[in-house]
């Protein structure tokens, strides 16, 4: 459960890093059809990394809201159960915090202001050592002691005088002796303790006490009222003996006193829980103050609060492989796999429920889940498997292109009421365009990484109606290969600029034996750093296929 609003965590449905529009578009789809077939269980889109302008524009066509980005789901704090502390003022007395850590069972307090703001914790160590430092009869004095804490702890009753607002100004003195020895030892403003003696509250009122405690709940006469009262003392009668009360006095201070109030050790809903592992495992603290996303205290965590640890539950899309997937997936649980690539190395905890369909589009069998479960698709929805069609077959001119994929375009686009063509060459013009963008930006509008034996690589691939819009890519993408190989560790990078009309790829690339390996996969040549490679425009079923086989030979 979610601590902030007591709903159920919701399954995140996300696609592959880099994320193109099948991506995300399956994403927004596939949460909506779970949530109609299981509200019991709600699922939310995510996407695992920005937009590219195709996407943008499809998602802004469609009226469509953007998925959550989530770059990281290994576990956080959010994904634990945070104990929902109260709070306590920092003018609450030492005595009234132990209270509150023996009834619930804690050994730190929160310390907040009125708007929920940490102003410092104290644990049981701290209240035991200032119970053990009472011994100081200016302890209230210095600590700004409020009257009306000495009443709550005393369970006593003002006699006489306003105690609104007004702190112990004097000693703590125990009228036990003579009226003379008392006398001797009053000074104005103390607090005196006294019985039911007259003659020692007639002596403290004589020295100007600030504050009489008349204890075991003695009678105070009418005149010595009087006299408390012209003289601004004030009067107060509790039920507890005189030994008693002195010795719960000193636990009347207000724990603001004795916080921790610097270098405090705090987490966010955002703290990965390992790093949060690594600091409790550095300190004796039991339990630590979390705040939310404003800063406001919510509650506090310990130990055994990891323990019991949820992991993020996901729903995958458009992808299968751990290279491909956001950071931290190893610790998430993967409920699901709905993808249409060739099947890749990930590992779950458990069996999974995973779909895999020979087709040019996830979206394609997202669309056949729709109708396998009768449930009606609403225009946007179907402009969003659309448009993911469209965008992964390049409007059904890529070979991974099925008559499955055709046919659920085709039946889309009446339900999204758009014209096919139409509206494909909008898509593909608005992605294609690169004005305003950085290199960086547009090498990642599509780009996953792949591994083969020892060799990982990483193939982008960018879809141009226009030449224009394509050479505008290449001077943009080019000079960024080599910086990006090094960045990422990879041992070859390529760059697929697919023009769409004409079924072909112009082919940039960087690497040791890049260009070699291209040459001898394709059987082509180069021309300043660029393959021109006719008929290929799917890097699924024509690019990642030739270059592993490719890499195999060069490996046996």
């Amino acid at each position: 459960m979610n601590i902030q609003t007591g709903t159920p965590r919701a399954i995140k449905v996300i696609g592959h890093r880099n994320p193109d529009t099948d991506s995300i578009c399956s994403a927004i789809a596939y949460s909506r059809l779970k949530n109609i077939l299981d509200p019991e269980h709600p699922c939310k889109p995510c996407r695992a990394g920005l937009l590219n302008r195709e996407t943008e524009f499809v998602l802004d066509y469609f009226k469509a809201p953007l998925p959550q980005l989530y770059t990281d789901v290994s576990p956080h704090i959010r994904d634990v159960d945070i104990r929902p502390a109260e709070g306590v003022d920092g003018e609450t007395s030492l005595r009234r915090a132990w209270m509150t850590m023996r009834d619930q069972e804690l050994d730190t307090l929160c310390i907040v202001d009125s708007e929920k703001n940490l102003q410092g914790v104290i644990t049981v160590k701290d209240v035991a050592t200032a119970n053990m430092d009472g011994m100081d009869p200016h302890a209230l004095e210095i600590a700004k002691t409020s009257y009306q804490n000495v009443i709550d702890i005393l369970d006593g009753t003002v006699l006489v005088g306003d105690v609104s607002g007004k702190t112990v100004e004097g000693r703590i003195i125990i009228g036990s002796g003579s009226a003379e020895q008392i006398e001797k030892s009053i000074s104005p403003g103390d607090v005196v303790v006294v019985s039911n003696r007259a003659e020692s509250q007639l002596a403290a009122l004589e020295m100007d006490a600030g504050c009489i405690i008349v204890c075991a709940s003695s009678r105070v006469s009418r005149t010595m009222q009087m006299l408390a009262e012209e003289k601004g003392c004030i009067v107060i009668i509790t039920q507890n003996s005189t030994y008693v009360t002195g010795q719960m006095l000193s636990q009347a201070a207000p724990i603001r006193h004795y916080m921790t109030t610097g270098k405090l050790l705090t987490f966010t809903l955002h703290t990965p829980v390992e790093e949060a592992t690594k600091v409790m495992a550095s300190v004796r603290f039991r339990y630590f103050p979390v705040l939310d996303d404003d800063g406001k205290y919510i509650g506090v965590v310990s130990r055994r609060n990891l323990l019991n640890l949820h992991k993020k539950q996901l729903i995958l899309v458009d992808h299968n492989e751990k290279s491909q997937a956001v950071e931290g997936i190893a610790e998430a649980e993967v409920l699901e796999i709905i993808d249409h690539h060739r099947i890749g190395a990930i590992e779950t905890d458990g069996p999974v429920y995973f779909r895999n369909v020979p087709v040019g589009c996830t979206c394609t069998i997202v669309y056949q889940m729709y109708r396998e479960n009768d449930v009606d698709i609403d225009p946007t929805t179907a402009g969003l498997l659309l448009s993911a069609i469209l965008s992964d077959t390049l409007m059904f001119r890529s070979p991974t292109c099925t008559s499955t994929d055709e046919r659920a375009a085709r039946s889309l686009a009446q339900l999204a009421g758009v014209d096919l063509e139409e509206y494909a060459d909008a898509m593909f013009e608005h992605g294609g365009d690169v004005a305003g963008k950085t290199a960086a930006e547009v090498f990642n509008g599509d780009y996953k990484i792949f591994t083969c034996g020892d060799i990982r690589f990483g193939v982008g691939q960018g879809s141009y109606m226009t030449e224009k819009n394509r050479k505008a890519a290449q001077a943009l993408v080019g000079p960024y290969l080599p910086e990006a190989l090094s960045k990422q560790q990879l041992d070859y990078i390529f760059y697929m600029f697919t023009d769409v009309r004409n079924s072909s790829t112009e082919l940039l690339m960087s690497g040791p034996g890049a260009e070699e390996l291209i040459q001898k996969t394709f059987q082509t040549t180069l021309e300043n750093g660029m393959a021109f490679l006719p008929g290929v425009v799917s890097r699924k079923k024509q690019m990642i296929p030739a270059l592993i086989n490719a890499i195999k030979q060069e490996q046996e």
